[in-house]
């Protein structure tokens, strides 16, 4: 694999010293692009985009064609694995992906098996290692998976929810069976991640997308225990460099000091917390990534650069932050805006990053 030109990611989420705050987006890669649009329609579906090493390499370097990113994240989906354990998963017109197999009941989940990484999950790494020669060490690639809970929630409600009323019995009804599924799929996340690892991913990134779902107690028993899990069997290391771990819980504010005890390198921000506070919280234990609103990027160019100069002024001068949204970019966003934060992040940034 070729060197690496611009590495400036991976040393600032090892809180390293930078000459100016790393920018990317979370769904940099998606449906706010025309380009997108276009390839996706060439696939014919969202799975066929996945499942096609190549369509999935184009998608992946369109953002990086358009705007000075500091990361390539790989695209796919983070419901891959459940996928990929039988649930068959498909994506109904407007209304989100769904499980024609959903968990209903505790021998379905005893039922449950690992797949195949290499066989079952091939498609995924083709697609890391076919974006990894492509980027020819221009910036790093990010490797990604959900959390356990977070496919949990998916798997037992068998689409998207508002109340988690399933899942959230189970935990209560049936912690054992619940602890069960949990625990494999911890394992499973495991050895996807390492999976990605090896194919080319030089960062990975664990989205707890409905942690901020459960009570303070079930968060720590059911979805931070298990992350820490799938942390402690990552590869730290793969081509004699970390492979830094980035761990966002949507709505994790209240459980920043915990999140820091998984061993991970970073953790994302969502946009209710400040930055400043955060870094006051966690102080030089972790890397933190954030936390601009995606809402923002429907305001003007001026409104756009204002907050993003909030923000880096509240996370202040030092190593340890990555540029990032709260969640991720939303599909009616212009290119354009999205363009005038990055390049407001390129503009003010090194400002904070001269006593490094």
């Amino acid at each position: 694999m070729p060197d690496l030109q611009n590495d400036r990611l991976l040393r600032a989420l090892q809180r390293q010293p930078v000459d100016r705050t790393p920018v990317w987006m979370m769904r940099q890669a998606g449906r706010y692009l025309p380009e997108y649009r276009a390839t996706r329609e060439k696939a014919g579906s969202f799975m066929d985009l996945c499942r096609s090493a190549e369509l999935a390499c184009e998608v992946t370097l369109q953002p990086l064609a358009r705007f000075e990113l500091d990361a390539a994240i790989l695209f796919s989906d983070i419901l891959t694995i459940p996928d990929a354990m039988g649930l068959g998963l498909y994506f109904a017109e407007g209304e989100g992906p769904k499980f024609e197999r959903p968990l209903r009941d505790a021998a379905a989940i005893r039922a449950l098996r690992k797949p195949d990484m290499q066989h079952d999950l091939g498609y995924v790494m083709s697609a890391v290692s076919t974006i990894r020669q492509a980027l020819a060490g221009r910036v790093p690639l990010i490797g990604f998976a959900g959390s356990p809970w977070t496919l949990a929630t998916y798997m037992i409600e068998g689409a998207s929810s508002r109340d988690f009323a399933r899942a959230k019995s189970l935990l209560y009804d049936k912690p054992e069976t619940a602890h069960a599924l949990l625990a494999l799929l911890a394992d499973t996340v495991a050895d996807y991640l390492n999976a990605q690892i090896e194919a080319g991913a030089q960062a990975v990134q664990i989205f707890d997308t409905w942690g901020g779902a459960l009570s303070t107690p079930a968060y720590r028993e059911f979805s931070l225990a298990y992350m820490a899990r799938v942390v402690e069997q990552l590869k730290s290391e793969h081509d004699g460099r970390r492979v830094p771990v980035i761990l966002f819980t949507k709505g994790g504010g209240p459980w920043l000091e915990l999140m820091t005890e998984t061993g991970c390198d970073a953790l994302g921000l969502d946009w209710t917390i400040e930055a400043g506070d955060a870094r006051a919280r966690v102080g030089d234990r972790v890397a933190l990534q954030g936390n601009l609103d995606p809402a923002v990027l429907n305001a003007s160019p001026e409104a756009i650069r204002a907050e993003v100069a909030r923000i880096l002024a509240s996370y202040g001068p030092g190593a340890g932050h990555v540029f990032n949204l709260g969640h991720g970019i939303t599909p009616g966003v212009p290119p354009e805006h999205a363009g005038a934060m990055i390049n407001a992040v390129l503009e003010l940034s090194p400002a904070y990053h001269n006593g490094n």
